[in-house]
């Protein structure tokens, strides 16, 4: 066995051992050490290069990738899973044919997805989406991706909230608590521009908690400008800064009466 190779896969364990006793900035250390490895095989991508060992070292590169992609959630670190991420997708696209598929491939792509989804990255989202199989749409984990984007999209923020209980992966849940938040303050603005003051169980019930002492915190933290007292909550308007200007409606009929009457002698 190459000794490059046998010193890359005991560095990879030491880093999985920190990995489970959850010793990330350890991981860190050892995930900066890896990937400098990996530059010296010539059968990753993009080289290809057929060499003695390169399934095996193109399956531990993806391994070692993919754990990159999960640290980076366990650290919530967005910028580092999107690099991570387009180091690993070449393994899950142009090395299809020379590797088994990985068990971790499906839930990375909806991770994926639902990263972008957070970042209200809809259009990515979407593109994402074009260069998936149809196996790969059927499984489950890129299934609930997509039901949670038609959901975010319809409007239908419960479905949102409740899809924390039915995650198909434990890696989905930082990314489905930064969606709630997100929706929440959806509303929150909707309803500073609708309502002078609600309830504090309509004020719940709006913003989907499940009891009143969340709400008190979120506002608390999030919308300090609101007002609460009496049992009600009181937005604070934002004010426009510039003052609409009037429509000038006459004119602007005149105009077109004008217009048609031009087309009518040219017709």
């Amino acid at each position: 066995m190459d000794p490059k190779f046998t010193e890359l896969s005991q560095v990879f364990e030491r880093f999985k051992a920190a990995f489970l006793r959850k010793d990330f900035d350890t991981c860190t250390k050892f995930l900066s050490q890896l990937k400098v490895s990996l530059i010296g095989f010539k059968s990753l991508p993009p080289l290809f290069e057929a060499t003695p060992n390169a399934i095996h070292e193109l399956t531990i590169a993806r391994d070692i990738y993919e754990h990159a992609v999960v640290l980076s959630v366990k650290m919530e670190d967005h910028d580092a899973f999107e690099r991570d991420f387009f180091q690993l997708k070449p393994y899950y696209t142009d090395a299809r044919g020379r590797l088994p598929p990985s068990p971790q491939e499906y839930p990375i792509l909806g991770l994926n997805l639902l990263r972008l989804l957070v970042q209200n990255r809809i259009a990515e989202f979407h593109t994402e989406l074009e260069l998936l199989s149809p196996g790969a749409l059927e499984n489950p984990c890129v299934k609930h991706a997509v039901e949670l984007e038609q959901s975010f999209m319809e409007g239908a923020y419960n479905r949102v909230l409740n899809a924390r209980q039915t995650v198909p992966h434990e890696t989905y849940v930082y990314f489905l608590d930064l969606l709630a938040k997100t929706v929440r303050d959806e509303i929150a603005g909707c309803s500073e521009k609708a309502y002078e003051c609600l309830s504090v169980n309509d004020a719940r019930k709006m913003l989907l908690f499940s009891s009143d002492q969340e709400l008190f915190e979120y506002v608390k933290e999030e919308h300090p400008e609101w007002e609460m007292k009496n049992g009600f909550v009181y937005f604070q308007k934002t004010k426009d800064s510039t003052p609409c200007k009037e429509i000038p409606s006459l004119q602007l009929i005149n105009q077109t009466l004008s217009y048609a009457r031009e087309l009518e002698r040219i017709v």
